[in-house]
């Protein structure tokens, strides 16, 4: 199924059923009063956190959505039924705004979680409710109220512990699928990755994480060149980012160096807090290179950069370095966790 992240929907809750004008009329019940009951109300729509689905796909072709209206009332003081209420699910890591007035209404983020987004309308007052000591045959009815409407956008941010970012060919894809049982596309062009893919990493019996390939990012992206703004949203879910950088680039005008530089400058014009979250960096495709000019490489990028923090030297082609890797992130994930609880997060 093809990947989307963004979709936009009506949704119509249902609207309440009218009150009832009714008077008893049975033999021998002389003036037997008011007797109309009261309608019942619309049914509420809600958006619903579903862990098995991985696109919004699904809303390209379902864009309407109403849930049951509520029956009027009836005599013999009968309540109309109520409307039915109408869940429509949609994947976890989805937000939803209200498009009219820009209000982000549910951040849906855990299995299962539920939101009400459109309340249902109340159902009217039947004529009984109105007898009173003065006025013994009320003819006054109030109608339902109608349901609640809204025009939402849904976006779509992938639920990962780690996203690996770097300009295309950089090696992601190649890197994802070997440390985890993710298949991407793979290919020698730029943007052979044109969508997120998550694949879990197990390091132990018991220890895993979710790691995000994002497709690669080119210069301009904050500002919507390439694929754009629309996928770097993706890494504000992570917790960790890993910035993989080609050591033997394409390109021969252009060092590793430059590589790094450019990705930085796109994360610190689209979010300070994306710049700001940690970031380590994975030299990728060290198999292209003997002893000596591998660690001639390393040391003049990390000088180049002045870079200071993590550095781990991969080959997502043979595996070399990838059982590392992800023990490493293992623990700083399990560091993370348990600082969070240490402090009451």
């Amino acid at each position: 199924m093809k990947f989307v992240d963004e979709a936009t929907i009506r949704v119509q809750a249902g609207n309440g059923g009218h009150g009832c004008l009714s008077f008893r009329r049975e033999k021998y019940v002389e003036r037997g009063g008011p007797d109309g009951g009261d309608g019942g109300h619309g049914g509420s729509v809600f958006l619903v956190a579903e862990p098995s689905l991985n696109t919004l796909a699904d809303f390209r072709v379902a864009r309407k959505f109403k849930a049951g209206n509520g029956q009027p009332g009836a005599g013999r003081n009968k309540t109309g039924g109520s409307g039915g209420d109408l869940e429509v699910r949609v994947p976890c890591g989805t937000m939803v705004h209200d498009i009219d007035t820009g209000e982000l209404l549910a951040d849906l983020t855990e299995p299962g979680q539920r939101q009400k987004i459109a309340e249902g309308g109340r159902g009217g007052l039947g004529n009984t409710r109105f007898k009173s000591s003065v006025n013994r045959a009320p003819r006054k009815t109030t109608n339902g109220t109608p349901g609640e409407a809204r025009h939402l956008k849904l976006e779509l941010k992938v639920l990962a512990d780690v996203g690996l970012l770097g300009l295309p060919n950089a090696g992601k894809s190649t890197l994802i699928s070997a440390m985890s049982e993710a298949r991407p596309r793979i290919a020698d062009y730029p943007f052979t990755t044109l969508h997120p893919n998550l694949g879990v990493v197990r390091v132990g019996q018991l220890q895993s994480f979710v790691m995000a390939d994002i497709p690669g990012l080119i210069e301009g992206a904050s500002t919507g060149a390439g694929l754009g703004i629309q996928f770097l949203r993706h890494l504000q879910r992570t917790r960790l980012l890993l910035h993989v950088v080609d050591i033997v680039p394409i390109d021969p005008l252009s060092t590793p160096a430059d590589a790094v530089r450019a990705i930085v400058a796109e994360l610190g014009n689209f979010s300070a807090d994306l710049a700001a979250m940690p970031r380590w960096l994975v030299i990728n495709k060290i198999d292209l290179l003997d002893v000596e000019e591998r660690a001639a490489a390393r040391a003049a990028l990390l000088d180049e950069l002045e870079w200071d923090g993590p550095v781990f030297e991969v080959s997502a082609a043979t595996g070399e370095g990838t059982e590392a890797l992800a023990q490493a992130v293992m623990r700083e994930l399990e560091a993370d966790v348990a600082a969070q609880e240490s402090s009451g997060l």
